[in-house]
């Protein structure tokens, strides 16, 4: 580590590779996930309450941590997930039992929490050192892009992985998860060594630095709160997470099973979904691109409000379609668009947030994304059982679509800074 400061072109470089080593070794258990704990002998329904507490854990963590990296630094909370990281990936390898997969859901959590935020806030302060007020939205498309194609390509490796089990494991299923594990290893090292930290947020050592910034923390963490009361434009920003959580649910829950009602097969649609999901994550990279070229043109906000709308379109029409060709190719459109809007909305969260809060503003908005899926999904199951999984998913994909109205204030400013006179 140093104090040296990099160029916006290396900070980039490294952004984008420590991306890479990040979302690999998910892209080889993406698909099989919840595969591994039914084979060794757990119900669907200890499958899905031992991984939720995943997402109680994230909540629950996001704002302390992300206020720790923004009070610690950013680079020594990415190195401990990192860590947690490894850890909860070799507790889910040797599991087999409901405690032992919830203890490794529950690691998970607590990695995901640490690993919110602190990478895209040392990026963006580390582009701002040097090129003070620099809009990022093209390097978090591209950010997006990366994150998108290397889950793909981890998708099609884990089935060819699967396929080829040239280890002859009794389960197949069980080398994808073990290269995955071994790759989290790598990804440490690469935080490691390329990590680099201004000595702003670093300027105590040992023990005094820990003490100091835990106590700072909190102070942190009600700041950004206050910020998020305060903001109209923050607030409408982070309020777009209530419905776009909605749209992901249709995408990312109801497509398998609708793909297996109309099949008729859970085993088929098991089967489709592994090369669906790949392609859908390279759709997804290839529509954050594109929306790096949009928001050129159209401006940021534009962007976010017409991915936004017409990703819950979209959602609509998965929840519209009768064949399995057709919900495919609706998935797939509407994943892109789901790649379309991630940056866009990141790019706008920048605007509002400082350097003191990054982290934070970026943790509060993901601990609504999470609060939202969690909440609205035993909703809408419960809904689908009332009527029918298509009005489940119709209902909800209309309701995203309500969610453009919240960027407005977003769309306001950038209009009010467009038309401020440049700085000389």
């Amino acid at each position: 580590m140093t104090g040296e400061v990099l160029s916006p072109a290396a900070a980039r470089r490294v952004f984008l590779t420590l991306t890479f080593t990040r979302w690999f070794p998910v892209g080889l258990v993406v698909g099989v996930t919840t595969l591994l704990p039914i084979e060794r002998g757990l119900s669907v329904a200890d499958t899905m309450l031992a991984l939720s507490l995943m997402g109680f854990l994230v909540f629950a963590l996001e704002l302390p941590t992300s206020g720790f990296a923004d009070a610690f630094g950013r680079r020594p909370v990415f190195v401990v997930a990192a860590v947690v990281n490894v850890v909860a990936s070799s507790v889910y390898v040797v599991a087999d039992s409901l405690w032992a997969f919830a203890l490794a859901a529950a690691l998970m959590g607590v990695f995901r929490a640490l690993d919110s935020g602190p990478l895209e806030a040392w990026f963006v302060d580390t582009v701002h050192a040097t090129t003070p007020d620099a809009d990022v939205d093209r390097s978090l498309a591209a950010q997006s892009t990366m994150l998108g194609g290397s889950i793909a390509v981890g998708a099609l490796i884990s089935g060819g992985l699967v396929w080829w089990n040239p280890f002859g494991f009794e389960s197949a299923l069980l080398l994808p998860f073990l290269v995955s594990t071994a790759l989290t290893v790598v990804h440490l090292l690469a935080v490691v060594v390329m990590l680099k930290e201004p000595r702003t947020h670093l300027d105590a050592t040992g023990a005094r630095r820990a003490v100091a910034s835990a106590k700072e923390a909190p102070a942190v963490v009600r700041g950004g709160l206050a910020m998020l009361a305060n903001n109209k434009v923050l607030r409408g920003i982070t309020l777009v997470e209530v419905f776009w959580g909605t749209a992901m649910i249709v995408f990312e829950s109801f497509q398998p099973i609708r793909l297996a009602e109309i099949l008729d097969s859970e085993e088929r649609a098991g089967a489709l979904m592994g090369p669906v999901a790949s392609v859908g994550w390279g759709v997804f990279a290839l529509g954050a691109a594109l929306a790096g070229l949009a928001s050129a043109r159209l401006g940021v906000a534009r962007t976010a409000i017409l991915a936004r709308i017409l990703n819950g379109l979209g959602a609509v029409v998965m929840g519209l379609v009768a064949g399995p060709t057709a919900l495919i190719a609706a998935y797939l459109v509407t994943y892109g668009l789901h790649g379309s809007g991630g940056p866009m909305h990141a790019a706008l969260l920048h605007r509002e947030a400082e350097a003191r809060n990054r982290a934070t503003v970026l943790s509060i908005n993901s601990m609504v994304a999470f609060g939202s899926f969690s909440l609205i999904g035993p909703l809408l199951g419960w809904l689908a059982g009332a009527s029918s999984n298509q009005v489940a998913m119709v209902t909800a994909g209309a309701f995203s679509m309500i969610g453009a109205a919240y960027y407005l204030p977003a769309l306001r400013a950038e209009r009010e800074r467009a038309a401020e006179p440049a700085h000389v």
